[in-house]
């Protein structure tokens, strides 16, 4: 029996564990959101974990509001970085498992074959910076049994995410424009949270393991707009249009598509296609 907490509850990937958690009935899980438990908080964290005998953190918590980090960068590193470092703190002292969610957004999106967990980072960001701090933090630190899983273009049936504004949008317009020069993977967070229930009784590793994580395949954002609207059979013409054409804040990668050899050789996971995931997410929506 495993004590777990996961923190960023309410949040899409927390949600989904939530929803998967009810067959684990030999374990028993903690979701706490801001609300309930300050991570940024050590003392405030160390004594929850304490009292509730954490074997197991699955860290969701996130600031992953990318334009609005370059104006809040204080609240986003404490959030992203801060709060990583205390939960690796603890987890070292107590010998509990963490698993950390990470970004695509510690490239820069100058590549042209998906990233691997050996290339550089970059971020271009305040967010993915301090997304890349919040690891850097976790791995000098280096408890054991513990892992990095980077995914990309996290959606779910719930939360908000591009696929529900995309179906949202297209109540009330016949017509959208999508990006088209902005490349990578979306990542089911059903599927994402299915992995993470089936490696945290796998693992056992002495040093922080790094790996990627997303649905197999690559696509834009037009041609991921395109596929909702396709397999919902509405009549919605998509147009695609070049980044400077829906200026942001934040600098977005061209090309983010991650390498998943990594974990699915370690632990292994299949992963699914993107398109037949968007459906498992689209039909569970109606």
């Amino acid at each position: 029996m495993n004590n777990i907490l996961v923190t960023g509850g309410k949040g899409q990937l927390g949600s989904e564990i939530k929803e998967l958690s009810s067959s684990f009935t030999n374990d028993s899980f903690f979701f706490t959101d801001t609300s309930n438990l300050d991570i940024t908080n050590h003392a405030v964290v160390a004594a929850f974990i304490k009292k509730n005998n954490i074997d197991v953190i699955v860290n969701c918590a996130a600031y992953t509001a990318v334009d609005k980090a370059e104006s809040e960068p204080e609240l986003a590193d404490a959030i992203n970085h801060l709060a990583v470092k205390n939960l690796a703190i603890i987890a070292r002292e107590r010998g509990a498992k963490l698993i950390h969610i990470s970004t695509d957004y510690v490239f820069d999106g100058t590549s042209h074959k998906p990233y691997v967990e050996t290339d550089t980072p970059n971020p271009q960001s305040v967010y993915g910076q301090t997304k890349l701090d919040g690891e850097l933090a976790m791995q000098a630190i280096n408890p054991a049994n513990s892992i990095i899983i980077r995914t990309s273009w996290v959606y779910s049936t719930y939360g908000s995410n591009f696929v529900k504004r995309m179906l949202r949008l297209a109540k009330t317009r016949d017509e959208i424009s999508v990006v088209s020069d902005q490349i990578g993977t979306p990542t089911n967070a059903a599927d994402l949270a299915k992995a993470i229930l089936t490696i945290f009784p796998q693992m056992s590793n002495e040093t922080v393991e790094l790996f990627h994580y997303s649905n197999e395949g690559v696509c834009s954002w037009y041609e991921f707009a395109k596929a909702v609207f396709e397999y919902k059979y509405m009549k919605v013409r998509v147009n695609p249009i070049p980044s400077t054409s829906y200026p942001t804040l934040t600098k977005r990668p061209k090309y983010s598509t991650l390498g998943w050899t990594k974990i699915k050789v370690f632990y292994g996971l299949t992963l699914m296609n993107w398109k037949n995931s968007l459906h498992n997410c689209l039909d569970k929506l109606k």
